[in-house]
C-alpha cells in the first residue's frame, strides 16, 4: 500500500532500488578494505548502460569514501535527478519494519548515518531523497514509520521545508520533526539551553571576516561581538565540521595570523572552556539520545583540548581505554546519574526522539556540552579484540533505536485503528 501526500503535482512515488549502503560501504573502508575494485565494476556497468540507480548512489559514497568528495556529489546528484527511493535490505528474510528515512542531497555526513543503527536487525530500511525541483512523490512508500534524517546544514535547509509541510498530513507516525532539527545549529543551541541547571554551554555567535579584523586590530573589543567573548576564544568557519579550521587563539595576535590562513568570510567565535581533569587530561565523551534517555557512544582521553576519538589515540592506550570501558559501564548510575537534571531537561528542549551530544565536564563538573547533532556516527566497526566493552554497549545503543522505531510505529496503528 502506498500512502498519499500533499506534494506537487506530476509527481509519482518510484520503485525503490537497492544498494549496499552507507554501513557496509564504510565498515569495509574502516577495515581497510580496497575499495577500488568495486569503483572499477561499478564504473564498467555505467559505461555500459546496464548499471542500476542504487549502484550510481554506491558509486557515488564509494568516490567519497576515496577521498574524492566533488566527484562522489557530481554522481550522487546526476543518480537523483532521476530516481530518489532507495532500499538497503535487513537481516531477516521478512521485515518486521519497515522505515523510511528522508533524506537530503548533501554529502556523506549530511545525513544521519542510520544503516550503522539497523545493521543485523529485522527492520528494513527505505531512503527517500528530497531533491530540490522534485520535492516529495504524490503517494509515499509503504512505511510503518518515518524518520527525518537530513541534519541542520544551509544543503539541508530546503529539504526539510519541503518534509515540514508535508508533516501535518504524514500518514505514518514522522520521527525527528524537521522544524526541530534546526535547534540544533551553533548559534541556536546555546539560546535554546540558556539557564538549564548543571548545564554549560558557550555563547557561539557569528562573526564576519571584517569583524574579526578589526579586533586583531584593536579597533573593537570582544564584547562588541558577543557579551561573554574574551581571549582565549575558540574560532571555526561557518558551515564547517570535523574540527576543519577549528582553532583556540590567544590573542589578537594569533587572531590576526589565523586570518592571514584562512578564506572565509564568515565564522563562528566562543570563548574557550578549559575543562582540564586534576590529572592535566581532557576528556570527552559522546552521548546519544535515544527516545529522551542518554547512552554513552565513546569517552576520548588526551593531553589537548581539541580531542576526537582519532586524535585521542585510544587503541594504544591500555589504562584510557580501561577508563573509558569503566565509563560505559557505570554510565547509568554515575555520569548519566550526576547529570540526569541536565540531561533531562537538555532532551526537553531540543525536542527530537533521536540526536547526539559531544560533551565534557567543565571544573565544577557541569555538563559541558560544546554541540549537538543528528548525523554523528555511532558504529559498531571497532575491532572487538582491542575494544571489548564496546559492541555490547553498541548493541544497546540500536536496540534502543529499534525499540523507539517499535513503539511509535505502534501508536501510529493503535492512532489509526
Amino acid at each position: 500500500m502506498q500512502h498519499p501526500v500533499s506534494a506537487p503535482s506530476g509527481v509519482t512515488a518510484p520503485n525503490h532500488a537497492d544498494r549496499i549502503g552507507f554501513a557496509q560501504l564504510t565498515r569495509r573502508a574502516f577495515e581497510g578494505g580496497d575499495l577500488h575494485p568495486l569503483r572499477e565494476r561499478l564504473l564498467a556497468r555505467i559505461e555500459e548502460g546496464t548499471a542500476e540507480a542504487g549502484e550510481g548512489l554506491d558509486l557515488s559514497l564509494i568516490a567519497q569514501l576515496l577521498g574524492e568528495k566533488e566527484a562522489g556529489l557530481v554522481i550522487q546528484t546526476e543518480v537523483l535527478s532521476f530516481h530518489q527511493l532507495f532500499r538497503t535490505p535487513c537481516a531477516a528474510p521478512k521485515p518486521r519494519l519497515r522505515v523510511l528515512a528522508l533524506a537530503a542531497d548533501i554529502d556523506m555526513g549530511g545525513n544521519t548515518p542510520i544503516d550503522f543503527l539497523l545493521e543485523d536487525s529485522d527492520i528494513e530500511l527505505l531512503t527517500l531523497y528530497v531533491v530540490k525541483g522534485i520535492g516529495l512523490p504524490e503517494t509515499l512508500p509503504e512505511h510503518d514509520v518515518a524518520i527525518v534524517i537530513a541534519s541542520d546544514s544551509e544543503e539541508c535547509r530546503e529539504a526539510l521545508a519541503l518534509i515540514e509541510k508535508a508533516a501535518p498530513h504524514w500518514p505514518r507516525p514522522l520521527l525527528n520533526r524537521p522544524d526541530l532539527i534546526g535547534n540544533l545549529d551553533r548559534d541556536k543551541l546555546y539560546r535554546l539551553l540558556a539557564g538549564v541547571p548543571g548545564l554549560d554551554i558557550s555563547v557561539t555567535a557569528p562573526a564576519t571576516r571584517a569583524q574579526l579584523s578589526e579586533l586583531s586590530q584593536g579597533k573593537i573589543v570582544c564584547e562588541e561581538i558577543t557579551g561573554e567573548l574574551r581571549f582565549p576564544m575558540i574560532v571555526r568557519p561557518r558551515g564547517t565540521h570535523a574540527g576543519v579550521g577549528l582553532a583556540k587563539l590567544d590573542d589578537a595576535g594569533a587572531l590576526a595570523a589565523y586570518l592571514a590562513e584562512r578564506q572565509e568570510q564568515d565564522f563562528f567565535v566562543a570563548r574557550f572552556v578549559d575543562y582540564a581533569s586534576p590529572d592535566g587530561l581532557y576528556r570527552k565523551y559522546r552521548l546519544a539520545m535515544v527516545d529522551g534517555k542518554p547512552y554513552a557512544c565513546h569517552m576520548a582521553i588526551a593531553d589537548r583540548w581539541d580531542i576526537w576519538y582519532l586524535n585521542a589515540f585510544m587503541a594504544f592506550s591500555e589504562e584510557k581505554r580501561a577508563e573509558e570501558a569503566a565509563f560505559m559501564l557505570e554510565f547509568d548510575h554515575a555520569f548519566a546519574a550526576r547529570h540526569k537534571i541536565a540531561l533531562d531537561e537538555m532532551s526537553r528542549r531540543v525536542g527530537l526522539d533521536y540526536f547526539i551530544v559531544d560533551c565534557a565536564e567543565n571544573q565544577k563538573r557541569e555538563l559541558l556540552v560544546f554541540e549537538a547533532d543528528n548525523t554523528a556516527v555511532v558504529h559498531n566497526m571497532d575491532p572487538p579484540a582491542v575494544f571489548p566493552y564496546k559492541p555490547p554497549q553498541m548493541r544497546k545503543i540500536f536496540a534502543a533505536f529499534t525499540a523507539m522505531l517499535s513503539r511509535h510505529a505502534r501508536a501510529g496503528e493503535e492512532s489509526a485503528a
